[in-house]
């Protein structure tokens, strides 16, 4: 891509965001209820970056709320259920070499039952995240792209013009 004079590019305040610095088998143990808990946010940053798909400059607002929901939903998860947590995510680094949930069921309804106790947060079946939703938005749709217009490059022949003689007549016979 070409930047120019006329292009925006966000300055680096604008681009710097508090992290969430946390291991995989973190994220993982807590991706479902994480999900739920940041569905608003999420659903906005991703109606956004479908709308934009090649200027992400007009989503990093809503990148910066789903960080900042993210951050507060595991800030609360540790001062409620971190034991609970702390056992679950122990489960998963430990029990297989690629991370699975089989092994850590028990463990997996222990942090379930806290985390239902005190978000008021059910965890959703793994069907829920594939199945099609309808994001209601405040936001206005994107601006449509003209419709491009090309001019005749070719004017018509009219029905009675004469056509030349093909040069290649037995070509129909192959065909």
């Amino acid at each position: 891509m070409v930047i120019t004079d006329k292009h925006h590019l966000p300055t680096e305040e604008e681009l710097t965001v508090e992290e969430v610095k946390l291991s995989f088998p973190t994220l993982q143990a807590g991706a479902f209820h994480l999900g739920k808990y940041c569905q608003p946010q999420n659903n906005e940053f991703m109606l956004c970056r479908a709308e934009y798909p090649n200027d992400c400059r007009q989503c990093i607002d809503y990148g910066k709320e789903v960080t900042s929901c993210t951050l507060e939903f595991f800030r609360k998860l540790k001062k409620t259920c971190l034991n609970e947590f702390t056992t679950y995510v122990r489960c998963i680094e430990r029990s297989s070499g690629d991370y699975q949930f089989h092994p850590c069921r028990r463990t997996q309804k222990v942090l379930d039952k806290c985390v239902l106790a005190n978000f008021n947060i059910e965890r959703p079946n793994i069907e829920y995240y594939s199945a099609p939703k309808i994001v209601d938005t405040k936001r206005p749709p994107p601006p449509k792209d003209p419709k491009l217009k090309f001019p005749d490059a070719t004017p018509g022949l009219s029905e009675d013009a004469p056509l030349p003689e093909s040069s290649y007549p037995y070509r129909e016979v192959f065909a």
